[in-house]
Order: structure tokens, then C-alpha cells, then sequence
């Protein structure tokens, strides 16, 4: 009698040939299919007595999208989305994998699936039954869980089949249909409004539930350094220069220790007020000498870093290997496919107590780095990882599966932290003994803080950490002594750093924004479409708004909403119904009608005052925006490393070196931070974004037409190739603002400027540089060049007015000033002036001091007759076009 045939559906090609190769050991028939990245692997499987056939989709199945009552841009008013009708349906590039399903669901009477298991692969897999019980009605439904493709896992699942969980799965839709209405809704009401009144706006001015709260978090963040006002504070600060001592008192014979310096922390660590501080300072220097009161030694230990989790992972990544949270995601899920890493998206932080932790391990002793480390654990040095407080009930924390020891580049790095990471979990806490000295002086307490380490333990392998001693003087309760150094110090406050893609992934995490599995993308999503620029410091990349980002997030929130969409409020609800849903506590019914209701008041309050929305934005493309203390980007504080709290962080910390002392004792005184397949589309096909114009759309549908705009975008000009000869009679490029020969391209859009050559960067797109080719800037090029400014991030060379300052009127271009600064010797070296902000060749004669406009008013500038000093010789009535 034949064994019954199994059909086993993978989410991935690569997920179903490596489960083929384990559960066959080698031995199978492949056979191609219409899709040529999806084969069918048959094989006999002795252990369940089964015939099996293995196949894979490419992600999701299927798509929602509105009916053709409301699928174009202007076929309904956009709140009419709100209630509209989605269907399902499976898209033309996916169609060929569908019939493959259906051809081998006729020929099978079980049906396993093996898709990921958290909530997307739940979904994906509802799509695939739903498929293969269309074409065989009687067909046996079943699900295969695993965390890692791993032998021992794979065949645990294959003979331990469950059901599907249908709560899971109608959580995943109801997202979907939610996010479809809500993107489209106020997309079109965005586009449609916005763009008639600001004619160079991108065609698409897009909204996503997620990805505006991602965007507020870094507008938000962005405010508070732009209005950082530093605050003056001042602390005493107290030292002893005394030999160091060890062996029962003796002496260490080292020169450099002879005189080392132990700084005593003030008690009130630091005061704001300087009469107050003075004065305590004053009793201070009263008393001649300190007194050790208290003196305080004890065991300490520095603990082992957490089980580590998805967001774990992006933000220790981003943080130290520098890589972005989707970048650090994709090459994890490839080393999953691969079967070196366990599942890579969970939220778990505690490994079970039956977990096997020896054979892996083990299988780490060979590498030449971290091996002898490991052979430490299996020779007695192991202790259980620590506990965390979440546990996601579906996959373990992510850590290595098997030794890889021939990756390169970054695969090898994410693999060497995620696999050094786990021998650190099993390791022992690092051991110390830290000494404290408490001192009594005029009345105010003092202490300082020594450290020995005695045992590195988990430092050994986990290189990302550091623990440093520090060694005091022998100090003896009731003594005496007459510090070296007594001063008054003062110092500021810092501004807050802009936020990282760490920081972001923190906020995200801590607010409910998105999930473990799509925080990343959202993150890219927001960069993709312009209304976030990285900027790079060092070796820091910090995430800055564009000035549109910032105009739509200030006009929401000018609206004044009790849950602004630029807040995190709503999406968190959202987040936190789709977890209810998944408990069976609601259903997605409940979910989508709870959700939608909330979306339309905010929609329809919305739509009445969205005057403020074009009128923010329209400030911020006239550059006109209210903002105090503008910062250049090499002003920006280093960044600590540490990870974001909240967005409502203060700026603030340490205050820097002392800038001089306000008194001392003799001569004492001091002065002194979705994966893919190769050759396939993506493997979230409904989630992932392409590069394509259309695949940007919210809902998946055409822009509307263009009103009027003369704008050009990507797909409106035609690049020019520029060679290092000019033979052809063409003008030489001129530099961008790059530092780079610009790129001639041609305006192919239909509109008074078509076929007009002009000059634009040719490698960055932040680069606001614009200018035509025969050297006239037009009312066209001044709106072009005014379309550039919506997408970029304010430039370090260009000071926006803070509260103090007045922004002259208009140049010629009717373009807003930029201030400058005079840098040549002379005269007016450091003296403010105002320009025109086109380019070099493209700039009209528009020309303000600063001083100038503040004492008499704003005066009319060079471009309207008015008078000025040349900034290079400092006569009257020059103006110099290289300003």
C-alpha cells in the first residue's frame, strides 16, 4: 500500500530546500516549477510513513485592495475609505504560485506548513490553506514549529505537527485592512490638498499609521536640541595628590603613581545658583582640613549582558557594529535560512530550563577567537544565563545554531556578536571589589569611588564591554588631610544628542510603535521617502527631518489633538487591540471597528483645519519657521552610546571642564557623545517596499495627476554624461555644493521648461544645489530649487533665524535668505551677512549685513538698490558674487 502523500509549504525557497535536505538526508528528486525560483523536492520520510513533497511561496500570498468603486485617486471623497469594501486577491507575479499550490494540493491528503513562525508567518500560511483547500477540499490542515533549521528541530517538527492559530492570523488581517484605509485616507487627503497649494511638492506626500509617529520621535528630538538653551552651573571640586599604597601600606615604586591625583564628588553634585554656591564654597575654605568619616569596601560585580532579543539585536548592532537595524535584521534572517543563527525575530529574553546549552556550546570550541573561551564553559565555568521578564511563547533568544567559521564582512561581524553574546550569557558576572571613601569638609560631604577587578569572567569573550579599575590611596576613618585642590568650578549644560537609529529603535520598542519583526522597517520606510536624512559624525550616523518632515509634524501638531498622528498614542492602542485579538479576548471585527473609529474623528478634525498643515510646511519651504538656537552638525555633543529614553528627554548631563576658579587654597588653583531570496522578490512580498514609484504608494494605487506642478523628479530628466573633455562646445560643469562637478540633465516634464538643460548634484541627494545651464535663474529655477529644500535636512552653513533675529525680506528669486559668515582676514572677519541661497553662478545680487538690518529694521538689500560694505575689502556699494 502506497504511504499518503504530505505537501510542505515553506515560506522561503531557501527554507524549503534546506528543510528537504535534512528531512531526506540528500536523497531527493527536485522538479522545476512555472516560477523559476521555486522548486518541488519529493522524498520518501520512513519516520511519519509518508511521501513528501516540499514547496515554497515568496512571502504572502495575497493582497488586499479596495474595489474599483474606490480604487482611483478621485473616485471617492478619501473619508468614504474609511468604510470601504477590501477584497483579497492574489496579484499577477504571485499567480504562477498559486497554481503550483493547487496542482499539489490535488495530489497530497495532508497539508504542513512551514512557514516562520511568528505572527506575519501564521498570516502567510492562512493564505496558503485557504489556497490549497480551494483545490482540494478534503485536504488535512497542519502546522510545523521550529526556531532554528536545525536537524534535531526539523525533525521534531515534522513529527510533532499542530494547528494553525486562527486568533494570529485574523489579528494579521485586520492590520492589514487597517493600514490600507488609514495610509490611503489621509494619503490622498495629504496629496490632494497640499500639492495644489505648493506646487513643487514630491507627487506623493505619504501616511502611514507607523511611520508618522517614527517621524515625530525624530522631529521631536530635533526641536529640543534646536531650542537647547545651555544653563550655567557650578560645583566645588576637591582633590588629593597622595601616594598609592598596597601590601599592607608599602609604597608603589612607580613615578607616575608617586602623586596621583583622587577626586572627591560634592554630595550636592552641582548647584544652578552662583551667590548660593559662592557662599557655601567660602564656608568651605573656612575649615583647613577634611576628615574621613566613613570608609566602605565590599564585593561588586558588573552582570552578564541579557538573553538577546530582535530589538536587542538592532540596537547593540546599530550601536556598535554601525550597521542600520534593517541592514542588521536581513543579514541575520540569511544566516538563519542558512542554519547558523536560530530565528532572529523574537521577544523572548529567557532561554527554557531544558534548553540544551552544551552542544552548542561545544560546537564553538573550534574557533581560534572565542574557542578557548568556550572550552572554559564546558570545563566548569558555566552558569545559566540570567532571566528577563518577557517570553513571547514561540521562539527561544536569538543565538548561534552551529560554528560558521568561513563568513566575511559583515555576516562575520553579526555573527561574531550574536555568538560572543551567548558565551557571555553563559558565563560567570565579572567580579570586582570596590572601595568608598566618605570626607567631611567645611560642613559638606564628599566621596570618591575606587575599583579593583578581580575576575574578568564574561569580559573575556564579550569584547563590546568594558570594566576599568581604579586604585585610591590607603585611606584610614578619622583621619585628617589638607586637600591638594579646592576650587569653585563652573561649567554649562549640554544639548541633547540627535537621535540615532538605536535611540529610534528604543523609542519605537518603548511606545509600541510597530513590532520586533518591523521596527526596521519602518525606520527605512521614513528615510526611503525623504522625511528623515542621516547625517554622519564621526563615526556616529544621527537621523535629522527634512524640512518637510518637520512642516507636516509641526502642522499636526498646531492642530492640537489630543492624540496628534505625529504621537505614539494611537498606534500603541492599535498594537495593543492586535495583541487582544492574538488572546482570543477580541475579535478582528472588534478591532478594525474600534481602530476606524478612532482614526476618523482625528480625520475629520483633520481635514477641518488642515490650513495649518500648508501653512507650516510653506514656512519651512520659505525657511521662516520660529526656531532658537540653530546647531551645526560638528557642534552636536558625542554621543554617549547609550540607547534613547524618551522624546521628552531634557538636555542636560555633565557640564565640561571647569572654565576657571572662583578661589582656591594658596597657589592650588586649576584651570582646567524583510528578508530576501536570492533571485526572488521579497519574502514579505506585502509588506516589503521596492524602489519603484508605484510600490511607494500607500494603497497601492497610480498618484493623481500632476496640477500644474513644473517640478523634476527622478523620472522626469535624463542624465547627460559629462567627460573630462569639453569637445562638444558645452559649458564646464560647475561645483556643486558637494565639492563635486555637477550633473547636466535635461526637464523632459511637460511644462514651460521642457528641454531646458540645468545643472544639479549628481551624487547626493540632500545636495540643494540647482542651476540652468545658460546661468539665468528663472522663476523656474527658483521653484525648483525651492522643491529641493522641502527634502532636505537643514545644512550646517546655513543659520536659521533663532528668536533673536529677523530674516531680511525676499531676494530676487523669491528665495529666503541665508545668513553667512565672513571667514577671510580683513576688516568684517566674523561679521554676519545675508545672501541668496542659489548657487555661485545662479545667485542674484541680493546682499544684507546683519548688523545692519537688526539696528535699522530690515533694510532693502543690494538686489533692491540698497547699500553695503564688501564682506573682502570692507568699501561701500561691492558686492561679491563668490559671497
Amino acid at each position: 500500500m502506497p504511504w499518503p502523500k504530505v505537501l510542505c509549504v515553506a515560506e522561503k525557497p531557501s527554507i524549503a530546500k534546506s528543510i528537504s535536505q535534512i528531512l531526506s538526508g540528500g536523497q531527493y528528486e527536485v522538479r522545476n516549477t512555472t516560477t523559476p525560483y521555486i522548486k518541488n523536492y519529493e522524498f520518501s520520510y520512513p519516520a511519519s510513513q509518508c511521501e513528501f513533497i516540499v514547496t515554497s511561496v515568496v512571502g504572502h500570498l495575497t493582497e488586499k485592495e479596495f474595489t474599483e468603486a474606490h480604487k482611483t485617486w478621485h473616485s471617492c471623497d478619501p473619508f468614504e475609505l474609511f468604510d470601504a469594501a477590501v477584497e483579497t486577491r492574489v496579484p499577477k507575479d504571485k499567480i504562477s504560485v498559486k497554481q503550483n499550490l493547487s496542482s499539489q494540493a490535488r495530489r497530497c491528503e495532508r497539508l504542513v506548513i512551514w512557514t516562520d513562525c511568528d505572527r506575519e508567518g501564521e498570516a502567510i500560511g492562512g493564505e496558503v490553506a485557504d489556497v490549497c483547500r480551494q483545490a482540494n477540499r478534503h485536504i488535512v490542515v497542519q502546522r510545523a514549529r521550529f526556531s532554528a533549521i536545525i536537524p534535531q528541530q526539523i525533525h521534531h517538527a515534522a513529527q510533532n505537527t499542530v494547528a494553525l492559530d486562527t486568533a494570529q492570523i485574523d489579528a494579521v488581517e485586520a492590520r492589514v485592512t487597517l493600514d490600507l484605509k488609514l495610509g490611503a485616507a489621509f494619503t490622498r487627503m495629504q496629496t490632494t490638498t497640499l500639492r495644489p497649494q505648493i506646487a513643487l511638492l514630491p507627487d506623493l506626500i505619504s501616511y502611514g499609521p507607523c511611520q508618522f509617529p517614527t517621524l515625530g520621535f525624530v522631529v521631536s528630538r530635533y526641536e529640543q536640541v534646536q531650542s537647547f538653551s545651555p544653563e550655567s552651573f557650578w560645583y566645588i571640586f576637591l582633590s588629593l595628590n597622595r601616594a598609592l599604597q598596597h601590601n599592607g601600606g608599602e609604597e608603589v615604586d612607580a613615578p607616575e603613581a608617586e602623586q596621583a591625583a583622587t577626586v572627591f564628588t560634592w554630595g550636592r553634585v552641582r548647584l544652578f545658583e552662583f551667590e548660593v554656591s559662592l557662599a557655601i564654597y567660602e564656608g568651605v575654605l573656612a575649615s583647613r582640613t577634611a576628615r574621613v568619616q566613613k570608609i566602605t569596601k565590599a564585593p561588586t560585580k558588573k552582570w552578564k549582558p541579557m538573553p538577546l532579543t530582535t530589538v536587542e539585536l538592532q540596537k547593540s548592532g546599530s550601536r556598535l557594529l554601525r550597521l542600520t537595524p534593517k541592514t542588521i535584521l536581513d543579514i541575520s534572517e540569511g544566516l538563519y535560512q542558512r542554519g547558523f543563527l536560530s530565528y532572529p525575530r523574537t521577544e523572548t529574553d529567557q532561554f527554557d530550563p531544558d534548553f540544551d546549552f552544551n552542544s552548542l556550546i561545544e560546537k564553538q570550541t573550534l574557533d581560534p577567537a572565542w574557542g578557548p573561551f568556550a572550552n572554559r564553559l564546558m570545563q566548569g565555568e558555566f552558569r545559566p544565563p540570567r532571566r528577563g521578564k518577557k517570553n513571547d511563547q514561540a521562539h527561544p533568544p536569538i543565538h548561534p545554531t552551529c560554528y560558521a567559521g568561513n563568513l566575511v564582512g559583515d555576516e562575520k561581524r553579526v555573527y561574531e556578536y550574536i555568538t560572543r553574546r551567548f558565551l557571555a550569557c553563559c558565563a560567570q558576572d565579572a567580579e570586582g571589589f570596590q572601595t568608598t571613601v566618605d570626607v567631611a569638609y567645611g560642613g559638606e560631604e564628599f566621596s570618591a569611588k575606587g575599583l579593583i577587578v578581580l575576575r574578568r569572567n564574561y569580559l573575556d569573550v564579550f569584547i563590546y564591554d568594558n570594566w576599568k579599575g581604579m586604585v585610591l590611596p590607603d585611606f584610614v576613618e578619622g583621619e585628617e588631610f589638607v586637600p591638594s585642590v579646592c576650587e569653585l568650578r563652573d561649567g554649562q549644560t549640554t544639548r541633547p544628542a540627535l537621535l540615532t537609529e538605536a535611540d529610534l529603535v528604543g523609542l519605537m520598542d518603548k511606545n509600541g510603535i510597530g513590532t520586533d519583526a518591523t521596527i526596521a522597517q519602518h525606520i527605512q520606510t521614513i528615510i526611503d521617502r525623504e522625511y528623515v536624512i542621516p547625517r554622519m559624525q564621526g563615526g556616529t550616523k544621527y537621523l535629522l527631518p527634512s524640512t518637510l518632515g518637520i512642516g507636516l509634524v509641526e502642522g499636526y501638531n498646531e492642530i492640537g489633538f489630543d492624540r496628534s498622528l505625529s504621537k505614539p498614542q494611537l498606534r500603541r492602542q492599535t498594537e495593543r487591540t492586535m495583541v487582544q485579538v492574538c488572546q482570543g479576548i477580541k475579535s478582528k471585527h472588534d478591532m478594525l471597528n474600534e481602530s476606524i473609529e478612532q482614526y476618523k474623528e482625528v480625520y475629520v478634525r483633520a481635514r477641518q483645519q488642515f490650513d495649518k498643515v500648508v501653512g507650516s510646511v510653506q514656512r519651512q519651504l520659505r525657511g521662516q519657521a520660529p526656531r532658537a538656537g540653530d546647531v551645526a552638525v560638528d557642534d552636536w555633543p558625542a554621543h554617549d552610546g547609550q540607547d534613547g529614553d524618551d522624546d521628552d528627554n531634557e538636555g542636560g548631563g555633565g557640564g565640561g571642564g571647569s572654565r576657571g576658579a572662583r578661589g582656591s587654597r594658596g597657589s592650588r588653583s586649576r584651570r582646567g557623545r524583510g528578508g530576501t531570496t536570492r533571485g526572488a522578490p521579497s519574502s514579505r512580498g506585502r509588506n516589503a517596499r521596492s524602489g519603484s514609484k508605484k510600490d511607494k504608494y500607500d494603497d497601492g494605487q497610480d498618484p493623481p495627476p500632476p496640477s500644474g506642478s513644473t517640478h523634476t523628479t527622478g523620472n522626469e530628466y535624463q542624465s547627460s554624461t559629462i567627460g573630462s573633455a569639453n569637445v562638444t562646445g558645452k559649458p564646464h560643469p560647475p561645483d556643486c555644493q558637494c565639492g563635486q562637478p555637477a550633473a547636466e540633465r535635461t526637464v523632459t516634464k511637460e511644462n514651460e521648461n521642457k528641454g531646458r538643460a540645468f545643472w544639479t548634484c549628481g551624487n547626493n541627494k540632500t545636495c540643494t544645489f540647482f542651476e540652468w545651464v545658460e546661468g539665468t535663474s528663472t522663476e523656474g529655477a527658483a521653484r525648483a530649487s525651492r522643491g529641493a529644500a522641502l527634502k532636505r535636512a537643514p545644512t550646517d552653513n546655513e543659520l536659521r533665524p533663532s528668536r533673536n533675529q529677523t530674516v531680511p525680506s525676499s531676494c530676487k528669486c523669491d528665495l529666503t535668505p541665508v545668513m553667512r559668515t565672513v571667514n577671510k582676514e580683513g576688516p568684517n572677519k566674523g561679521r554676519h551677512f545675508w545672501v541668496c541661497p542659489n548657487s555661485e553662478k545662479a545667485r542674484c545680487d541680493h546682499f544684507v549685513w546683519d548688523d545692519e538690518q537688526k539696528a535699522e529694521g530690515v533694510p532693502q538689500g543690494r538686489g533692491a538698490g540698497g547699500g553695503g560694505e564688501c564682506y573682502k575689502c570692507g568699501q561701500q556699494g561691492h558686492f561679491a558674487n563668490g559671497a
